[in-house]
């Protein structure tokens, strides 16, 4: 008997210290100080021309640099899949669109009558809804898309939520009433400019870089379309969205677009260790010059916005970082 307790013994420490992530032992929620365990964590982005990727790569090192976690992004669809990998527990951290973290807290949408147990490390930048179209393509508005072919976004991307939330407020069918094609946006950027692609929607931070690319290498044979008509309706869904500008300056373009912005934010599940919510959040706003100098989006961040959330819940620990200065 004792010989076998040793080798169940022995058997159950080498199986603890093999493979994958190996998180900490701290408890979710409540106050656990402010200091970060050990392990890996990985953070869900988006596609690898957008935002979501470049600022996830450049929180990642700021994780691994500056706490005894080791972080590292990847690559993915965006927010619908990253929450449903979230919570699947694929990922640690996940950005996020905040209509789409909306619906998954309400159980709506994508998320249709299962809530998502999810909380708010932080909010983060606007993503502006960026609608480009070839100049040849007639379009110059939503309703003209009717028989287009339209980029939507990745399957299960944020993009792709708002995309057919404006073809719906125009009179369309996102899945008859155009050629919707569900493409990330590298290769939404190859259709665009070989012309088998009319038009794109992009939620994403300003500048994205793969549109920088369109624009400078189309310049003059693609513009912005103004999308706010479909505001009024898509407030009715969800009050978070609101008006911005796309800045002519911000892709070479001859005048300002009026567009309809949505809030980021990032997203743990609700066991995430409060002391490493409470680290990491705290980081963000420590270092953001850092986070600026990896995406000029990163200058949007702001404490004043931060707990600005709803209706996703705050986490525990990201609470405690942010009541204090």
């Amino acid at each position: 008997m004792k010989r076998l307790l040793t080798v169940l013994v022995t058997v159950a420490l080498v199986a603890a210290g093999c493979g994958g992530k190996q998180p900490n032992q701290q408890a979710a929620g409540g106050s656990q100080g402010c200091e970060a365990g050990s392990g890996r964590i990985t953070i869900a982005t988006g596609n690898s021309g957008g935002v979501y990727y470049v600022l996830g790569g450049g929180l990642a090192q700021l994780i691994s640099n500056n706490t005894g976690l080791k972080a590292t992004a990847a690559e993915t669809g965006a927010s619908v899949q990253n929450i449903q990998q979230l919570v699947d527990g694929t990922y640690d951290i996940a950005f996020s669109l905040a209509d789409t973290a909306a619906d998954a807290v309400q159980g709506k949408g994508s998320f249709d009558g299962k809530p998502q147990k999810v909380q708010a490390l932080t909010r983060i930048y606007p993503n502006s809804t960026q609608v480009l179209v070839r100049t040849d393509s007639g379009i110059n508005s939503i309703a003209d898309m009717r028989g287009k072919r339209i980029s939507t976004g990745s399957p299960k991307s944020g993009t792709e939520v708002i995309a057919n939330r404006l073809l719906q407020a125009a009179g369309l069918n996102p899945d008859t009433d155009l050629q919707a094609q569900r493409l990330d946006l590298a290769k939404t950027a190859d259709g665009i400019k070989s012309g088998t692609i009319d038009g794109l929607v992009w939620s994403g931070g300003l500048p994205t870089a793969q549109i920088t690319d369109i624009t400078t290498t189309m310049k003059g044979q693609v513009k912005f379309i103004d999308i706010t008509p479909q505001l009024a309706a898509l407030k009715q869904i969800n009050p978070v969205y609101d008006t911005g500008t796309i800045p002519a300056a911000t892709y070479g373009q001859p005048a300002d677009v009026p567009t309809i912005v949505v809030p980021n934010l990032l997203l743990v599940r609700e066991d995430f260790p409060a002391g490493d919510a409470c680290a990491i959040t705290k980081l963000i706003f420590d270092k953001k010059p850092e986070l600026e100098s990896v995406h000029p989006a990163a200058k949007e961040i702001t404490r004043e916005n931060a707990t600005r959330t709803e209706p996703v819940p705050v986490h525990p620990g990201s609470q405690q970082a942010l009541a204090t200065p």
